[in-house]
Order: C-alpha cells, then structure tokens, then sequence
C-alpha cells in the first residue's frame, strides 16, 4: 500500500496541474522522454516498454512500446531532449492558457505544451537562440514564468506571454 505507482526510469519533473492531477517527466533512454499523468496503482511499464532504445542500439527488452496494463505517456520527446522541471501555466494571459511549460536539456530550450482534455495538442519551444541547459521552470506570482539555467555561470530567466 505504501507503493504508489510503478515502472519509472529517471523521473525529473514533478506538478499538480491547476484541477489536482499529478504530472512528471521523465527521461527515457535514447528517445522516450516522457510527460506522464501519474495515477495511484499505475504501472509505467520501465523497463517493460519504452518508446526509446538502449544506448549501445539494441531494443529495450523486447523492443515493445505498448503493453496491456502499462500505462502511455501523455506525449513523449524522440529523439531525447532531457525532459526536466516542469510547471502549469495559471495565469490570464490567453496565449498560455492550458499550456504546461518544461525545461529541456539537451534540447536547451523550454518546451510550451498546450494540452485540451490532458492531451497535447501543441508545442512550442522556446528559447533555443539561448542554448543554454533549462533546469527548472517556475510561475511566479506576477504571472510570469521563471527559468534556472544548468550552467557553470547560471542564470534565472524570466519570460512574458506574447501579446
């Protein structure tokens, strides 16, 4: 009882979207990052199946990505970009609304999902002319989003919603 849920790799990001659902992301393998809707009983199904590969090439155990009882991203990054901290968009601005925003290291930007009913139905990324690791992202309570860089010489970045 004491066991939530199963069958994750390396987990990174953790948040309650604004109605109480519990998202994460999670890297994968080569390929496979994760954006998952976490639910009590739920098998993830790592090292079952992965939308990834192993890094010398071959197949993640049986080279499966779906299987009965385990469960599916919401999206998945393939090629990886090491999917981390992740926050919901709560603020006025209609260009955000919906929206999840969650750093990316490898793809050294921060990924804009929009989601309709838990599904994405948009992404946009945004600072890659940066080329900086995203650490984490945060919203503020002036409605902005907060972003820590993952370098030698870091910084807090701060992004406004379009007009």
């Amino acid at each position: 009882p004491e066991i939530w849920a199963i069958g994750f790799r390396s987990q990174d990001g953790l948040a309650f979207d604004p109605k109480g659902t519990l998202w994460q992301t999670e890297h994968g393998p080569r390929g496979g990052d994760e954006l998952n809707i976490i639910e009590r009983g739920k098998n993830y199904g790592w090292p079952i199946i992965s939308h990834g590969i192993d890094y010398r090439g071959g197949d993640i155990a049986e080279g499966e990505v779906v299987k009965a009882g385990m469960e599916q991203p919401a999206y998945y990054w393939s090629p990886s970009v090491a999917v981390a901290g992740l926050a919901f968009y709560t603020g006025k601005s209609s260009a955000w609304k919906d929206s999840v925003f969650i750093g990316l290291l490898n793809g050294r930007g921060v990924s804009r999902l929009k989601l309709v009913n838990n599904k994405v139905v948009e992404e946009e990324v945004m600072l890659t002319d940066r080329k900086a690791r995203i650490r984490d992202v945060r919203m503020g309570p002036d409605e902005l989003l907060y972003v820590l860089t993952d370098e030698n010489d870091g910084a807090i970045l701060r992004i406004e919603p379009a007009n």
